[in-house]
């Protein structure tokens, strides 16, 4: 079993872009790139106010956020733009029929080209909203395989790697490649210093999500090209 020693907290980053990309829209869901550095939902403090909710209702009027991304996370996001929609869509994240595929550039490379974490996590209440292992939290399962190993920028070597996370839990795809040995670079939550500074971001894409149609339920491919 790795490690899973958390680095003191620190400030997430917060340098969210103009603009809010959109990769595909109809008169029922809207897909955006979700730029890193911006939240999916408003934070509690004021100016934690933008948000992918609130830069859509102001293109899109009542678009509604049907799953989230980390801050720090960039991506494809879907949003539903009517009540049949958002039950649709939900249902289908709901009961696991919406498959998603991430990239990420880790710390070390991984002795084996691929593998499956399966490891239960709960809140860490005293560091939140950081996620620990526990027997006795939530399934959490995620599929990884490497895709290109790399000398740099991480001093032991790095690697990008495709993550397909089985299940939905918060902080699943970082908590579990911390567990692994392999935390992702710039993480400001589960990376150590060296780490941390050795990205500018936090480097994870969602960059794929398949799913059916809220109306007619054709399958639906949204796909984000990598920006790291």
């Amino acid at each position: 079993m790795s490690g899973f020693v958390l680095p003191p907290l620190r400030p997430l980053r917060y340098e969210p872009p103009p603009g809010l990309p959109v990769i595909h829209v109809d008169d029922q869901l809207l897909a955006v790139d979700k730029p890193s550095g911006l939240l999916t939902v408003p934070g509690r403090e004021a100016e934690l106010a933008d948000c992918v909710a609130a830069r859509a209702e102001a293109a899109y009027p009542g678009a509604r956020i049907v799953h989230r991304l980390d801050m720090d996370t960039s991506g494809v996001l879907v949003l539903a733009r009517t009540p049949h929609a958002q039950r649709h869509l939900g249902l289908q994240f709901e009961r696991r029929h919406a498959a998603k595929l991430y990239e990420a550039i880790v710390a070390g490379q991984p002795q084996a080209d691929a593998g499956t974490v399966d490891l239960p996590l709960a809140t860490d209440w005293p560091q939140r909203p950081r996620q620990r292992p526990d027997p006795a939290g939530r399934r959490a399962v995620t599929d990884w395989e490497v895709i290109e190993r790399l000398a740099e920028p991480a001093p032991d070597g790095a690697a990008r790697l495709a993550l397909r996370p089985l299940t939905g839990r918060s902080h699943q795809l970082r908590a579990h490649l911390l567990w692994l040995g392999h935390p992702i670079l710039g993480d400001a939550l589960y990376a150590d210093d060296g780490v941390f500074a050795a990205a500018p971001r936090l480097m994870l894409h969602a960059r794929k999500l398949d799913l059916r149609h809220p109306v007619g339920g054709a399958p639906l491919q949204l796909e984000a090209p990598c920006p790291f």
